[in-house]
């Protein structure tokens, strides 16, 4: 199984959009999850979820295209769960050929770590990954964590530390923990992922 996310940053590289689509084609990814994303960047798979347009909330800011968090997938979806924040996080429960899979697409803290509003926009998350990851299936958290976590690229103490605290209490291995320079992420319950053979590329 291949799960992938990636931050496109409001296709800030319009010109790259061509490129961007076959990116994402060209990595075949079951699960993907794509954050500061926008509608114009639509790979086919059969099923797709996306956050509301911003353009609802903040129309001078943004286009009529724009969104936060999109999933695709070619896994059926058993249902969709509620969150903390409907324009920022997604969750959906999929029928993978693992089992029952929650996928949790994310942007956390969309101003960055440095604006006073991140540690709401955490502390919100994380309760929304406590509540998922209590209800017995298996949780996969996607997307731009604002913080790396093997260096000092960008981060700070306390969110990093209650990342992990959150992870290793609900038994959830942030698989990209070591990829240097990194603040967009994948964690995994330890079930869902237990006696697999582990590879990352970014």
């Amino acid at each position: 199984m291949r799960i992938a996310t990636w931050n496109i940053e409001r296709l800030k590289h319009k010109k790259s959009l061509e490129q961007i689509l076959s990116a994402c084609e060209q990595i075949q990814a079951d699960i993907l999850v794509l954050t500061e994303t926008d509608h114009r960047v639509c790979p086919d798979y059969q099923y797709s979820f996306h956050t509301p347009p911003l353009a609802d909330i903040q129309p001078a800011l943004y286009s009529a295209a724009e969104n936060r968090v999109s999933i695709y997938t070619n896994c059926q979806c058993v249902r969709q769960h509620k969150t903390c924040d409907v324009y920022t996080a997604l969750c959906v429960e999929l029928e993978t050929e693992k089992g029952r899979l929650l996928v949790y697409g994310t942007i956390i803290g969309i101003y960055g770590n440095r604006h006073p509003s991140f540690r709401q926009f955490l502390t919100q998350q994380l309760d929304d990954i406590k509540r998922l990851s209590a209800g017995g299936t298996p949780v996969c958290i996607c997307g731009d964590f604002n913080c790396s976590f093997s260096d000092n690229y960008y981060f700070t103490k306390p969110g990093r530390e209650a990342l992990l605290r959150t992870f290793s209490e609900h038994d959830i291995e942030l698989l990209t923990k070591n990829e240097a320079e990194c603040i967009d992420h994948i964690a995994v319950s330890k079930r869902f992922v237990a006696n697999s053979n582990i590879q990352i590329a970014e």
